[in-house]
């Protein structure tokens, strides 16, 4: 059986254990509420006025005026997270670390739950943080069941069962759903993840086009082979991204921003001494739709150039399928190895500049 295992309001729960005086009260990790700040996460306490993550912090003010407002500390928050996974390592031998407050556990054979409470229990008493779990035979319904009993819950789907849990549930519970996965299916008549499981191999295509659709199809009917990969979290990813003043439209300033996190996000690799094989964009539009693009390289890179001319191509790409001003843009290398390799394109280059488009 597979565990997934979410800290609770994890940002905000940490800088309450910095701030013992601000318990009890709405906590809201993210920007300037005066600005364009998005929230990261928020506390419990404030969430009960309906502030929730990527929520601009300025309609989290307005829900809230009397709201705290915290700038993120991610080192901070990393530090605590490597708490939280070296606990979890002592009660489990396959761990899979997917973000800083979220992994995956392969819990040993026997009684599945009882597993679950021990490591819920380590990490409470160890680190004295919260978190939530899901227990499943795979990894998409521990991720969905994982959230059904927050905060502090365990939830456990026997064996066999998965379909039957998830066939209630909205559609946009199910991993990999979005806000335009969630549209086309409800056009379609879909509005649970029973009803896509239930469709045929014409209505998945007509609903949503490509291999996508047909993933998700799988997953509603509790159908999910990936394995948990051990891996230690700090060879994951290195991500940096940006939310701008205002909206961003220009090719140009989009591409001297890119050039600049690509600059970031080797010199980050080089301190690591990793690489990476994938480079993956993010953009968020005004409406707060957000959209991730990636491709996977043959080698693993770590040198600006070659990271923004990959980054530059899924930008332009993902700007033909979505045109419009983008109010956040990121770029991140996953799929990182210790060893490092020379560049795709030969030896590292640093960014001169040029190859936007």
């Amino acid at each position: 059986m597979i565990a997934h295992l979410d800290l609770d309001a994890f940002f905000a729960a940490v800088e309450l254990h910095r701030r013992p005086q601000l318990r009890g009260r709405p906590v809201v990790v993210g920007g300037d509420p005066a600005g364009r700040g998005v929230v990261a996460t928020a506390s419990y306490a404030a969430r009960r006025y309906g502030i929730r993550s990527a929520m601009s912090c300025a309609e989290a003010r307005r829900r809230c005026p009397a709201a705290i407002f915290v700038r993120p500390d991610v080192a901070h928050y990393r530090e605590w997270s490597g708490r939280v996974w070296r606990t979890v390592r002592h009660e489990a031998s396959v761990v899979e670390v997917v973000g800083l407050d979220e992994g995956y556990v392969e819990l040993p054979p026997g009684d599945s739950e009882r597993a679950a409470i021990a490591i819920q229990r380590a990490v409470r008493e160890r680190v004295r943080l919260s978190c939530s779990m899901g227990v499943a035979a795979c990894k998409v319904v521990a991720k969905v069941a994982s959230d059904r009993d927050k905060p502090g819950g365990i939830t456990l789907v026997a064996r066999g069962e998965e379909a039957r849990f998830l066939a209630p549930l909205p559609v946009r519970a199910l991993p990999g759903a979005g806000p335009r996965t969630e549209e086309r299916l409800r056009r379609a008549g879909v509005e649970t993840i029973g009803e896509l499981a239930a469709l045929d191999d014409r209505a998945v295509e007509r609903a949503l086009r490509g291999s996508h659709g047909q993933l998700l199809r799988q997953r509603a009917r509790g159908v999910d082979p990936r394995p948990v990969r051990a891996e230690p979290a700090e060879r994951l990813q290195v991500s940096t991204e940006r939310t701008f003043p205002s909206d961003v439209s220009d090719r140009a300033e989009l591409a001297a921003r890119g050039r600049e996190m690509a600059e970031r996000l080797a010199a980050t690799l080089g301190r690591r001494g990793v690489a990476g094989r994938t480079v993956t964009v993010k953009m968020r539009y005004p409406d707060f739709t957000t959209v991730t693009r990636g491709r996977t390289l043959p080698a693993a890179v770590d040198d600006p150039a070659t990271i923004w001319s990959v980054a530059d191509a899924l930008l332009a790409r993902a700007q033909i399928e979505r045109p419009g001003a983008l109010r956040l843009f990121g770029v991140s290398v996953s799929g990182l190895v210790a060893d490092r390799q020379l560049s795709l394109f030969g030896a590292p280059r640093p960014l001169d500049g040029a190859g936007s488009r």
